[in-house]
């Protein structure tokens, strides 16, 4: 059977992780992956930085010109908790895959392991339903005061993953602000889009909607919804919460046509499963009229030149 005349039954996990513990993170991930396939899904999508923690609301002691001790004992912290890329912990999220014969999609903070591993990147990892780690995205431009604890990805990670379903990829949180980013990806024919995010914003949907439409492609929004309550009391710099409201972070996970119409969600407010059929020949009727890189686009005007090899500090060569 093509491609195109088949459908597939997806699942995004609305949840919180275990926050600033990697090794408890990772056994609720496992869990609730176990929970989503058994709805049937053949693809399930966890939030952005789900492993160990979107650190919101914290501003790890700096402000522009100093850092402060205490400051820099969170930042410690939270790089121990984050994970290796190939590791141990990659290596219990693919046996869970494996076990539950789905693809996983899911955030992490992942330290470098090639060089210094001094820099911690925001990464969406990708695991086949044999467990093998297909492939990885690492966040191009963390926003704003992410920019305080995470490094930058670079081209060779813009990652889409052949399936039989069709062409899996995407983008992170307001990376999907980035038109040129976005037709990176839509270049690669992506058919399922996925969008992890830390924006619970309501007017995120509209950028949903956006992608759905711009790219006719299926989109997969994911957050985490998160309370004060859920950091851990031993947290240094703690105090820096004290101003933040109950509700850290409220969600909005949503699944999208590529017509432009939600199928699930946007889910506020709770934990929970989203769950979807994406019948795959939708993606090809929602391109008769608009590919906005096939016969929408004019290369004649429009030209968009992609930079996809690794990018290193240190070259080393011999004489």
């Amino acid at each position: 059977m093509d491609e195109t005349t088949k459908k597939l039954q997806v699942a995004v996990v609305q949840a919180a992780p275990v926050l600033f513990n990697r090794e408890a993170t990772v056994d609720k991930a496992c869990r609730l992956l176990a929970e989503a396939a058994k709805t049937g899904a053949g693809l399930v999508l966890f939030p952005e930085a789900y492993i160990p923690v979107y650190p919101r609301g914290l501003t790890f002691g700096t402000v522009i010109g100093s850092r402060s001790p205490s400051g820099r004992r969170v930042w410690q912290r939270y790089w121990e908790e984050s994970i290796d890329v190939p590791g141990p912990d990659t290596e219990r999220l693919g046996a869970a895959a494996a076990k539950a014969g789905v693809y996983l999609a899911i955030g992490v903070i992942e330290r470098d392991s090639s060089t210094s591993r001094g820099t911690l990147f925001c990464t969406l990892l990708y695991f086949g339903p044999d467990g093998s780690l297909l492939g990885l995205h690492r966040k191009l431009k963390p926003t704003a005061a992410e920019r305080l604890v995470w490094g930058e990805g670079d081209g060779s990670t813009l990652t889409a993953i052949d399936t039989e379903y069709g062409k899996i990829g995407g983008l992170i949180c307001w990376e999907n602000y980035m038109p040129l980013a976005r037709m990176s990806m839509y270049s690669k024919g992506v058919d399922i889009y996925l969008a992890p995010t830390a924006d619970h914003r309501e007017v995120w949907q509209s950028t949903l909607r956006h992608i759905a439409l711009e790219g006719r492609c299926y989109v997969l929004g994911c957050n985490q919804f998160v309370t004060k309550d859920m950091y851990p009391k031993d947290l240094q710099e703690l105090h820096e919460m004290a101003s933040q409201p109950d509700i850290m972070c409220r969600g909005g996970s949503a699944i999208v046509s590529p017509m432009g119409k939600v199928l699930a969600g946007p889910l506020f407010d709770e934990e929970g499963i989203l769950t979807a059929e994406l019948d795959m020949a939708a993606v090809a009727r929602g391109k008769f009229d608009f590919d906005v890189v096939g016969h929408y686009a004019r290369p004649d005007v429009f030209q968009l030149i992609v930079n996809e090899a690794p990018q290193y500090s240190v070259v080393k060569k011999s004489v």
